[in-house]
């Protein structure tokens, strides 16, 4: 019995040392084989209904699927957008709770002095997933019809176009901004509270053009808006004619890529289960699908590229904050 239990003992210390020689901790092994064994919550920061809260529902049904287990999505809308990441600050590092990263939770602390997460450290990055389709729209009655003329018309009126964004500090806010910089132009923008209003300011003649996601798609599709250009990479596939600002001569991208983040401290192995069920359901149909009624684009990346691609950004934004004078002192 003695020379048994020295047998099973052995056995087992020559099996550690192997997983320890591959490279992966036992505890890693240990997370992989019994995660996840309930429920994993996905919080969303927007209110239930908009496009934003669509496609994950989406994922996170499908994801489901793969996983073995419900992911419940939790709406928390509000605080631009940051109540999600607020969340994985109290919450465990045990995969269980995660939520949608956006652009909004890397750019809100450099805005708000009261947010004391930081956007890099302080999370897990899971995986990026897709962007959103930003672009340039002027009414169909407006005498600009390329990007182009609209900024050698504005270099040559200064302070008298107005445009429109959904708020001060937003991704179409400084991807215009960036663009006027680089041109020396001198303009009005007029912040709104949504893509909405935006859209209403713009066809009432309140406003000149807009920097604005894809809501403008209908109305272009209707002929009362004019696409002059997308900030993606790549052209937006509803609007193979629009041209992208970089093709145009200008250095802008703006995918403003969005994805999943968990607490600070997540287990590599539990990260990759997370990974593969959501990566995996990004790429089924019903969700390309959506992408693509939304226009918007999949960008998938893993969770190192990603959170190196963040860090890179972050100090991007940091700097064209500064120069525009938002950051706080």
């Amino acid at each position: 019995m003695i020379r048994d239990k020295q047998l099973i003992t052995r056995r087992a210390a020559l099996a550690g040392a192997s997983i320890v020689a591959a490279g992966v901790s036992p505890l890693s092994v240990q997370a992989q084989g019994r995660f996840p064994d309930r429920p994993i919550k996905l919080i969303i920061p927007w209110a239930a209904g908009g496009p934003a809260d669509g496609g994950f529902r989406i994922l996170a049904e499908s994801a489901a699927k793969k996983l073995g287990q419900p992911v419940v999505v939790e709406n928390k809308g509000g605080a631009s957008g940051v109540l999600g990441a607020l969340a994985l600050q109290d919450a465990k590092p045990d995969g269980y709770t995660i939520s949608q990263m956006h652009m909004s939770v890397l750019r809100q602390p450099l805005l708000n002095t009261q947010l004391r997460y930081d956007p890099i450290e302080d999370l897990t990055y899971i995986l990026q997933i897709t962007g959103f389709v930003m672009g340039v729209v002027v009414r169909a009655d407006a005498p600009w019809q390329t990007l182009p003329e609209l900024l050698a018309y504005a270099k040559a009126n200064p302070g008298k176009l107005n445009w429109g964004t959904l708020g001060i500090g937003s991704t179409q806010h400084l991807a215009m901004e960036r663009l006027g910089m680089m041109q020396g132009l001198s303009w009005t923008h007029a912040p709104y509270r949504g893509t909405a209003d935006t859209m209403r300011a713009l066809l009432g003649g309140e406003i000149d053009f807009a920097s604005e996601s894809s809501g403008w798609a209908p109305m272009v599709i209707a002929g009362k808006l004019r696409l002059l250009a997308v900030f993606t990479a790549k052209r937006a596939k509803r609007f193979p004619d629009a041209p992208t600002v970089r093709e145009l001569g200008f250095d802008v991208v703006v995918d403003s890529p969005g994805g999943l983040i968990g607490p600070r401290g997540m287990d590599p192995a539990v990260v990759k289960v997370l990974a593969d069920a959501f990566r995996t359901a990004a790429e089924e149909p019903q969700h390309l699908q959506f992408l693509d009624n939304m226009d918007q684009p999949l960008i998938l990346l893993d969770g190192p590229a990603y959170r190196d691609e963040m860090a890179r950004t972050l100090e991007d934004e940091r700097e064209l904050l500064r120069r525009l004078k938002l950051l706080p002192s």
